[in-house]
C-alpha cells in the first residue's frame, strides 16, 4: 500500500526520509506486539501443560517431567512435583534420585536451608546410596552458602564446619576433598574474623570505663579475646593483627593504670613489644612497638626513682 502511494506522488528527499522513518517505527512496533503476543501464548501454554502434569495420576510421567524441568533449570516446577513424588516413589527404584534431585533443585533455587536438610535426609536414609557422597558434600555446601558476614551470629558457620568435617571423615578419599578442605579454611577465617572484630571493638572502647561486659577493663577484654583466638587458631593469617592488638592493649592498660600497678604493667607492655618485634621483625608496625618501648622504659625508670 505504501509503495503504491509513493509511486504516484513526487516527494522531496527530506519527506521521503521522514516516511521511511515512520514506516520503520511502525514495523518495529508491530514486531514488539507480535513478540509479546507469542510470549503470552507460550507462557499460557506452558502453564496449562504444567497444570495437567501436576494433576496427573501418571507418576512415572510426572517423574520424567520433573527431571526435564530440573535439567532445563525450571527449579520451582521441579520442586513442586518432586515434593509429592518423594513420598509416592518411596520404595521404588526412583526413590533415591527423587530425594537427591529435590535437594539439588532447592540448592540451585537458593533455598539453602531446605537443601541442607534434604541432602542430610538423603545420606541418612541411603548411607550407601548412589548419591550419598555428593549429598554429604552438598549438605555442607548448602550451609556454607547461608553463612552470614563475620559480625553476625556464626552458628551456621560452625554447623557448616561440622558438615564438611563429617564429609571428610566419611570419605577420606573423597572426590571433592580439596574443595571441602578449602571451605574449612574459609569458614575458619570467618570465625577468626569475628574474634578479631570483637577484640578490635574492646580495644576501641579501651579508654572508657564501664563499657566492658566482663566487668573489667576493655583493654583486658581485648587481650583475653586475642590470646584465646591465637590459641584456638594458631595458624591463622590474622595472627599478626591479634598480636598487635595485644601489644597496644597492654600499653594502653599501663597508661590508664593506677600508680600501684603502673610499674608492673609497663614492664609487661615492654616485654610484649619486644616479643612483637622478634616475631614480626619486618612488620610495618615495628616503629610503633619501638616508640612504646621508649615510653615504657621512661616510665619504668621514673617509677624506680620514686621507689
Amino acid at each position: 500500500m505504501y509503495s503504491h502511494f509513493l509511486l504516484k506522488i513526487p516527494l522531496q528527499p527530506l519527506l521521503l526520509v521522514e516516511i521511511c522513518v515512520i514506516l520503520q517505527f511502525k514495523m518495529r512496533k508491530m514486531k514488539k506486539i507480535l513478540v509479546s503476543i507469542c510470549t503470552v501464548m507460550l507462557l499460557t501454554g506452558c502453564a496449562n501443560e504444567f497444570n495437567k502434569v501436576y494433576k496427573s495420576q501418571d507418576y512415572n510421567f510426572k517423574y520424567e517431567y520433573a527431571k526435564e524441568c530440573f535439567a532445563n533449570g525450571k527449579y520451582v516446577k521441579a520442586i513442586t512435583l518432586l515434593e509429592e513424588l518423594v513420598t509416592i516413589q518411596k520404595g521404588t527404584d526412583n526413590a533415591q534420585e527423587c530425594l537427591y534431585m529435590l535437594a539439588m533443585a532447592e540448592y540451585c533455587n537458593g533455598d539453602f536451608e531446605a537443601a541442607s536438610m534434604g541432602f542430610k535426609k538423603y545420606y541418612q536414609t541411603y548411607p550407601k546410596g548412589h548419591y550419598a557422597e555428593m549429598a554429604s558434600f552438598y549438605a555442607g555446601e548448602s550451609l556454607f552458602m547461608s553463612t552470614p558476614e563475620p559480625r553476625l551470629d556464626q552458628t551456621a558457620t560452625v554447623n557448616a564446619i561440622t558438615a564438611y568435617q563429617e564429609y571428610l571423615d566419611l570419605y577420606p578419599e573423597a572426590t571433592l576433598k580439596r574443595k571441602a578442605q578449602q571451605r574449612l579454611f574459609d569458614l575458619q577465617d570467618k570465625l577468626v574474623k569475628k574474634e578479631l572484630l570483637s577484640a578490635q571493638l574492646y580495644y576501641n572502647l579501651g579508654p572508657y570505663f564501664g563499657n566492658c561486659l566482663t566487668g573489667g577493663s576493655n583493654y583486658e577484654a581485648c587481650i583475653v579475646t586475642s590470646q584465646n583466638a591465637l590459641k584456638d587458631y594458631p595458624y591463622s593469617s590474622m595472627r599478626e593483627e591479634f598480636a598487635l592488638l595485644i601489644m597496644k592493649s597492654k600499653f594502653g592498660l599501663a597508661q590508664q593504670s593506677v600508680e600501684s600497678k603502673k610499674l608492673e604493667r609497663y614492664r609487661d607492655a615492654e616485654d610484649e613489644c619486644y616479643g612483637f618485634i622478634n616475631e614480626y621483625p619486618e612488620s610495618k608496625n615495628r616503629e610503633m612497638a619501638e616508640k612504646f618501648i621508649a615510653v615504657c622504659k621512661k616510665n619504668i625508670g621514673d617509677n624506680r626513682d620514686d621507689e
